[in-house]
């Protein structure tokens, strides 16, 4: 099972988690969208400072 670490108590809490079951802490859920969107930004300013 896959953990990750909640930014406000530290403590271990499963990947699919939305919240902290410890502390209640509410795990913010991106969008693939934002993730292409970086990548694709990132990519056109490499591209902007090699050309």
């Amino acid at each position: 099972m896959k953990k990750k670490e909640c930014p406000s108590c530290a403590m271990e809490v499963d990947a699919k988690s939305k919240e902290c079951p410890i502390c209640g802490y509410e795990f913010a859920e991106y969008s693939t969208g934002y993730k292409w969107v970086a990548i694709l930004l990132i990519l056109l300013f490499i591209f902007y400072l090699i050309f």
